[in-house]
């Protein structure tokens, strides 16, 4: 018998937890992706159909059922694919407040990118 997998819900504190759980493995830029996105989502102007594709990229990027398995090296590469195509398609509702958001959390806890450049 198949073993049946739950799906997680998207909420805002599973998906800081999947983010604080695999940044580093992740990596700055599927990081970024994922907060350009969630920031978008958050914003009113942001309209529904485009707050569904981003909510099924980010489900995507949390949940434990995965094209590619996170633990494997080059784990993350299909939640950037999925993230990527969902960027491009809701890409005219993403301002640079989101992007500049994403960013600075990514500074934050990576540093800044040109001192990851030095190492």
């Amino acid at each position: 018998m198949a073993e049946i997998v739950e799906v997680p819900q998207l909420n805002e504190a599973t998906l800081w937890e999947k983010i604080k759980r695999s940044f580093k493995q992740a990596g700055r830029e599927v990081i970024k992706l994922v907060l350009t996105l969630l920031y978008c989502m958050q914003d009113s102007d942001t309209p529904l159909w485009a707050r569904a594709t981003i909510i099924g990229s980010l489900l995507y990027f949390i949940s434990p059922v995965d094209a590619i398995p996170d633990f494997l090296p080059g784990g993350y590469v299909d939640d950037l694919a999925v993230l990527g195509s969902a960027t491009a398609v809701v890409v005219a509702y993403i301002k640079p407040e989101h992007r500049a958001r994403a960013q600075e959390w990514v500074d934050e806890t990576f540093g800044p990118e040109d001192a990851a450049d030095d190492e």
